[in-house]
């Protein structure tokens, strides 16, 4: 593997240090092709990055027409379910167009954030009333679309979504995420392509969205393509109730009698288990995703994710709801709710921390080979500044507690994917009005 163009990095994180000085040569098919230490000085012709470089962010979980949503949410109280009908509202205003635009503009955003890829959890099918589109994935092509428009990678993880509960129909709002049965929505997602910058994967939304018999055939299909499958798993304290009482056993204990756990399979949240969930979850290698600034939002609860770790579930970090976009508040918040709760500190490393918002996240989205700063890695990458007002003072060899415990995503200044600059000097190169683009998407759709 040749290189075809040379970045100097003034700082590199690579994995469980900094090095300062580091040429990182690129090839044409957008891999590393090397990494060089003790390159004190910028070779000739490369391109210079002064501050940290990581691996690109990984956003495990998303839903991007809820960026609508920001601010908006934040009058008045409530639940979680009072919230949900807050977002119905926005949903039933999307159409494909509507939703490139503003998934162009959100994955811009994220872009501007360092997140090289995302993981959209898509359940936004048909159109309102359940009437599918002329092309059935209209809007999934419209979220891979709009990602490679913002220049980022996109994992789809279409969305097998049937009920509104336990033995209870869609109610009206879902009808447009529903294909009937899980038959149906695999015929139709097995449509979806994969293509260089976008992965086809699956999700179960829930164990009370997906009828427990019908658990297994979205698990099969996402089996046999060895596709990522994800799951919103104990986010409620009404769901496991619920659950409870329709099958006498826990959310994590029905998804395992159906299948649905494993190494390929990560749970979103994981917020309220039993002992036997967490020794479940570990024991199958079943990733776990945290959305931290999501679940306090919204008032979910502090999942256990060193509890979940310990026992052998891989960690990841997501945005989920896009209170805010910022991977590094994700990481942040992981370590400072455990602390809060526990009253120690100290759970995660820095480096632990950005490992589940880098090569976590990717390994999670089906994409092993990125999130690493070593030959053959996809060349995605993103430099954080080190001399802004959150971040000058501490020497360069801190520079991941820098990043994880002082900067956030305003402190970005390049994003690289697959060795092209899709963020240069904090401004996106495809997206001329990123702030402009969300504006005027999020009216087209506000309602």
């Amino acid at each position: 593997m040749t290189a075809q163009k040379t970045y100097w990095l003034e700082h590199a994180w690579l994995g469980a240090h900094v090095e300062p000085g580091v040429a990182l040569g690129v090839s044409a098919d957008g891999r590393i092709a090397e990494v060089r230490t003790g390159a004190d000085a910028p070779p000739p012709g490369a391109e210079v990055l002064r501050g940290l470089t990581v691996p690109g962010l990984a956003n495990a979980h998303s839903h991007a027409f809820h960026r609508a949503l920001r601010s908006t949410v934040q009058v008045g109280s409530g639940t979680f379910w009072t919230w949900r009908e807050v977002m119905y509202g926005v949903a039933q205003n999307l159409t494909p167009d509507s939703y490139f635009a503003l998934a162009r503009a959100v994955y811009a955003e994220m872009a501007l954030a360092g997140i090289t890829n995302v993981g959209e959890f898509h359940y936004v099918h048909h159109a309102p009333g359940g009437t599918p589109y002329a092309d059935p994935n209209a809007m999934g092509e419209a979220l891979i679309e709009a990602a490679a428009a913002a220049g980022i990678r996109i994992t789809l993880l279409d969305t097998a979504y049937l009920a509104a509960g336990f033995g209870e129909a869609p109610n009206p709002h879902q009808l447009r995420f529903s294909d009937g049965t899980a038959e149906a929505w695999a015929e139709r997602v097995s449509a979806l392509k994969p293509r260089e910058h976008a992965l086809i994967g699956a999700a179960v939304h829930s164990v009370r969205a997906v009828p427990a018999g019908q658990l297994a055939t979205v698990a099969a299909w996402a089996r046999q393509r060895q596709a990522p499958l994800h799951v919103h798993l104990s986010e409620q304290t009404a769901e496991n109730d619920a659950c409870l009482a329709a099958h006498g056993r826990t959310p994590t204990q029905l998804l395992a009698d159906h299948g649905v756990l494993g190494p390929g399979t990560t749970g979103v949240h994981n917020t309220h288990l039993t002992d036997e969930d967490i020794a479940l979850l570990g024991g199958t290698t079943t990733g776990t995703c945290m959305c931290p600034t999501t679940e306090r939002d919204l008032a979910d609860g502090i999942g256990p994710a060193g509890r979940l770790q310990r026992a052998g579930s891989p960690l990841s970090l997501g945005s989920d709801s896009h209170a805010v976009i910022d991977l590094l508040e994700e990481a942040r918040a992981m370590e400072l709710n455990e602390r809060l709760r526990s009253r120690t500190r100290g759970h995660w490393t820095a480096n632990a921390l950005l490992t589940a918002a880098t090569a976590g996240g990717h390994a999670s989205l089906g994409r092993p080979d990125a999130g690493r700063l070593e030959p053959g890695a996809l060349a995605d990458f993103t430099t954080i500044a080190l001399d802004t007002v959150r971040t000058a003072g501490p020497l360069p060899r801190l520079g991941a507690e820098t990043a994880v415990f002082a900067a956030s995503a305003a402190d970005v200044r390049h994003t690289v994917v697959g060795g092209r600059h899709v963020v240069r000097d904090g401004a996106h190169t495809l997206v001329g009005d990123v702030a402009g683009a969300l504006s005027e998407a999020i009216a087209a759709v506000r309602g």
